[in-house]
């Protein structure tokens, strides 16, 4: 069966969202669900799988169920008083990069906690250990069934290892993917993508989802465009054409380049939450 996945209407259908040609299922952590990944470009006939209304509705009640974590989620970062930012993207676009860089701007001023979103490992979370900030590592691989993004119930799990009466922002580092992240509501008050010029002008047409899901848009490794075959202006307007409102910031996080204008958007998110603090 391929995987089913949300629009923004909230109907549910079948498609397809990998490239490695396996399926196999997902675990939520207090709720297993079948999350199935086909990888032929057409489903059809030639599925050998049930797609019925009784599939269907099993795959939206789990989003309800994610969506009424999601909100709890919510609710327990506004009674802290803390802005929260779901920061996705592809493996390798830069996002801890990015997240380095930021801790290093905002240490000291303001007070950041990190859900370290990853399959295996702590690489990412050591990298950014060090700059003040709490960090509350979740390995989808330990318990989740190797889960190729995070959920509400995730995140609930991962906030319980962060003081958040103490930060006054939480950067939730999704997993390295590009279709899955974008589906499910994790709680967070934001969404922003880190979209690397490396990955091609076409990505915003083959992964609407995603771009469409985000109020930011990190075009990153910009100090890389001398060297590349890509098209700026024509990765622009494909994301101008799936998403007409989000707020584009051209970036190389490695050279620091438009990191500026990033940490504009933080310091606007977060003055609610810094002025509490304060007062």
């Amino acid at each position: 069966m391929g995987r089913f996945h949300r629009h923004d209407d909230g109907t549910v259908h079948a498609h397809d969202h990998h490239d490695d040609g396996h399926s196999h299922e997902h675990s939520h952590g207090d709720h297993d669900h079948p999350h199935d990944h086909e990888h032929d470009d057409h489903i059809g006939d030639h599925s050998g799988y049930e797609t019925g209304a009784e599939r269907i509705d099993v795959l939206e009640r789990i989003f309800s169920e994610n969506d009424a974590a999601a909100d709890r989620n919510r609710r327990a970062l506004d009674a802290a008083s803390v802005v929260s930012i779901n920061l996705m993207s592809s493996p390798g676009a830069g996002k801890t990069t990015l997240l380095e860089r930021t801790l290093a701007e905002l240490e000291g001023r303001v007070r950041v906690g990190i859900v370290e979103g990853d399959i295996e490992t702590a690489l990412d979370a050591d990298r950014l250990d060090g700059y003040g900030a709490q960090i509350s590592l979740l390995n989808t691989g330990n318990g989740f069934g190797g889960e190729c993004h995070l959920d509400a119930p995730m995140v609930d799990r991962a906030l319980r290892g962060l003081e958040l009466e103490n930060l006054d922002l939480v950067v939730i580092e999704n997993v390295g993917n590009l279709v899955c992240p974008a589906e499910f509501d994790t709680g967070a008050h934001h969404r922003a993508m880190v979209a690397s010029v490396t990955e091609g002008e076409d990505k915003p047409l083959k992964y609407p989802v995603m771009f469409r899901s985000v109020d930011v848009v990190v075009v990153n490794k910009t100090d890389l465009l001398p060297y590349l075959d890509f098209d700026l202006d024509l990765f622009l307007a494909n994301v101008r054409a799936v998403n007409p409102t989000a707020r584009i910031i051209l970036t190389s996080a490695k050279a620091g380049d438009g990191l500026a204008d990033w940490f504009s958007w933080i310091a606007e998110i977060t003055a609610p939450a810094t002025a509490a603090a304060r007062g």
